[in-house]
């Protein structure tokens, strides 16, 4: 962002217990509810200040879905399994057992690797 006043860079800094490093959103995602959040920006050229205030009012979560949350996992295992794999036609004979069990994803599996 350029200064409104001189048109120099002006410096983003957020606190009050956040490194100088840290940014908006950085700084939002690990607030607490109720927690205060300043965000201060700097012109080092004509000393042009605007700081705005942010408190967190709430935080909601939703839970989420057992069947996606378990089917991510078996896919993490499933990634790092074939992997470590260092044979082709290992992971050539994987890929035929994948395919071979769930025949109605060979065809868009053969759309994404171009056979």
């Amino acid at each position: 962002m350029e200064c409104p006043a001189c048109g120099s860079p002006v410096t983003m800094e957020v606190g009050p217990d956040q490194p100088l490093s840290a940014s908006v959103a950085d700084a939002l995602l690990a607030a607490d509810e109720d927690e205060q959040i300043i965000v201060a920006r700097n012109c080092w050229a004509c000393g042009w200040t605007e700081e705005r205030s942010v408190v967190i009012d709430s935080i909601e979560t939703t839970e989420g879905d057992a069947d996606a949350v378990e089917r991510a996992a078996l896919l993490d295992d499933i990634t790092r399994e074939a992997t470590a794999i260092d044979s082709l036609a290992t992971l050539e004979d994987a890929l035929a057992e994948i395919r071979r069990l769930e025949p109605t994803t060979s065809d868009s599996a053969d759309d994404l690797d171009g056979d």
